[in-house]
C-alpha cells in the first residue's frame, strides 16, 4: 500500500528542486507567458492537447483561459482538442490514433495561434505529428514536457522539460506552470492577482 505522508513529500520535493532551480524556469515560462499575450492580442487562441491525465490537465488549463482563473476579465481564446468524443472515435476508427490531433490542428490552427502539447515522455506521436503540423502552418508550438524531453523538444518552438521520471510528478510541475501562466495574463489584463 502507498503511504500518504511519503507521497505527500515526493510530491513536495518535487516542487522544491523545481523552485530550486526557478532560473531555468524563469526564461521558459516568460518566453510562454509573451507568446500567448501575443497570440491573444493578434486574434489568436491557444490550443491544447494531451493524452491520458494530460488530456484532462489540458481541458481544465482550456478552461481557466475560457471561464476564469481568479480575476474577472473576459474570455480568453482556447479550446482543448481531447474534448470532443465525436471527432477522437470518428479519427481513431476511420483513419489512427496517431493523427487524431494532427487532423484538429489542420482544420482548426492558424499563425497566430499557440499550440501547446503536454507530453510527460515527449514520445507521443499524436502530441509530435500535431505539432509538426502546427510549425507548418506558422503557429508558436510549446511542449510541455519531462523526463529527457523525448523527441518532442526537438520539434516544438519551446520545449519546457520537467527533469523528473515520475508521470505524476511531471504533471503536477506542468499544472504549476499552466496556473502561473493564467495568473501572469490575470495580472497582465486585469493588475490583479
Amino acid at each position: 500500500m502507498s503511504n500518504l505522508k511519503q507521497s505527500f513529500l515526493d510530491s513536495l520535493q518535487r516542487h522544491r528542486d523545481a523552485f530550486a532551480t526557478v532560473e531555468a524556469y524563469h526564461d521558459d515560462a516568460m518566453q510562454l507567458f509573451n507568446a500567448v499575450q501575443h497570440g491573444l492580442a493578434q486574434g489568436g487562441k491557444v490550443v491544447w492537447m494531451g493524452n491520458g491525465g494530460s488530456a484532462a490537465d489540458s481541458q481544465h488549463l482550456a478552461a481557466e483561459f475560457m471561464v476564469r482563473y481568479k480575476a474577472e476579465r473576459g474570455p480568453l481564446a482556447s479550446i482543448a482538442l481531447t474534448t470532443d468524443t465525436s471527432i477522437l472515435t470518428a479519427h481513431a476508427n476511420d483513419y489512427h490514433f496517431d493523427s487524431v490531433f494532427e487532423r484538429q490542428v489542420k482544420g482548426l490552427v492558424r499563425a497566430e495561434d499557440v499550440v501547446i502539447g503536454l507530453t510527460t515522455s515527449g514520445k507521443s506521436p499524436n502530441i509530435n505529428l500535431a505539432l509538426q503540423a502546427a510549425n507548418e502552418l506558422g503557429a508558436y508550438t510549446v511542449a510541455l514536457t519531462g523526463r529527457d524531453g523525448g523527441l518532442v523538444k526537438d520539434i516544438a518552438k519551446l520545449a519546457i522539460i520537467v527533469n523528473n521520471d515520475e508521470t505524476a510528478r511531471i504533471q503536477e510541475v506542468h499544472m504549476f506552470i499552466g496556473h502561473w501562466l493564467c495568473e501572469a495574463l490575470d495580472f497582465a489584463i486585469t493588475g490583479s492577482h
